[in-house]
């Protein structure tokens, strides 16, 4: 099934021993990439989300868009929340769904399905996870953690405090070219999810670094190769998000804070310590090309609490 699905629709077209469910999830996954555009995780994902459908309908005979009922539909949930089954977390469940609800409005769109059977599922009630920040002594102990003195220490170092200044995902951080950067004004502009474009200031340190990465490693790195991107890998191209974080990661499991961080964890101190600072919610926003203000919002409880603890230790009633 998954090697099936994995196959390009316009490739495989009436291929024999293919069921109409699997053609009709093969041209819903090109639809998501060619026509909706969405990112190549987003398709990664869907993809994920309806083979794992498709192999249970298939379990159950269901073969044929029409043949599926609202029962087979409870049954995929209790599938997907059951620890005997899939046991997916309610973060993954709701994405699960998402897709599912979505490849049926496909099918009754694209005349695979006369019904939508799919409107009883209704996604899980995710509980509010805070997000995890570093302390102050953390966040400059792992921003020391790479050496400095060769191209790859420097690049490392100007990664690390990239993140933190910007609060940058890691994904944009590699997909920003040289020209991207306005070093005497301190802007970095940023394309961001959905292709938002979104402007970034950045302090005289990060400054003193990006000039000395461009001047002393970036060069030597690059070698004879001509790239435009501003992060660069050892054989002189753009590094990769995966490329990215194994960097992050090595390096704070060189400080003893693996477990600590996480490919978010610099953009959510970013966050966390901007709001402890005194910064407007609408400001952060912004700054982390959110969408909507109730993503930002889930810092103002990190930050309350950590008013709290102020409050505690430093009023004489408390």
């Amino acid at each position: 099934m998954k090697a099936v699905m994995d196959q390009q629709g316009d490739d495989t077209d009436g291929q024999a021993g293919v069921s109409p469910l699997v053609e009709a999830g093969r041209e819903f996954l090109n639809y998501m990439h060619v026509e909706r555009g969405a990112s190549d995780n987003t398709v990664t994902a869907y993809r994920r989300a309806i083979t794992r459908y498709l192999e249970f309908l298939s379990g159950i005979g269901i073969e044929a868009p029409d043949d599926i009922t609202r029962e087979s539909l409870v049954g995929f949930a209790g599938e997907l929340s059951s620890p005997q089954g899939a046991g997916l977390s309610p973060r993954s469940v709701a994405q699960a769904f998402s897709a599912v609800r979505m490849f049926h409005r496909f099918m009754v769109t694209e005349g695979h399905a006369v019904s939508d059977q799919s409107t009883i599922l209704a996604s899980p009630r995710m509980p509010m996870r805070l997000p995890r920040a570093l302390d102050r002594d953390q966040v400059e102990k792992l921003l020391d953690a790479p050496a400095g003195g060769d191209p790859r220490g420097v690049r490392d170092r100007l990664i690390l405090d990239m993140l933190y200044a910007t609060g940058m995902r890691i994904s944009e951080l590699v997909g920003v070219d040289v020209g991207d950067l306005d070093l005497p004004e301190r802007i970095l502009t940023c394309r961001g999810k959905g292709g938002k474009w979104r402007l970034l200031p950045f302090g005289r340190e990060t400054q003193r670094m990006v000039i000395n990465y461009l001047d002393e490693a970036r060069p030597l790195l690059a070698g004879k190769r001509h790239c435009a991107g501003l992060i660069l890998n050892a054989r002189g191209g753009r590094l990769t998000r995966q490329g990215c974080w194994k960097i992050i990661k090595g390096h704070a499991a060189a400080v003893g804070m693996e477990e600590k961080v996480t490919p978010h964890v610099l953009r959510h101190t970013f966050a966390t310590h901007m709001l402890e600072g005194g910064a407007d919610l609408l400001v952060v926003q912004e700054l982390l090309g959110h969408s909507s203000i109730s993503t930002t919002q889930i810092y103002t409880e990190v930050t309350g609490k950590h008013l709290r603890e102020v409050y505690r230790n430093a009023h004489p009633r408390a």
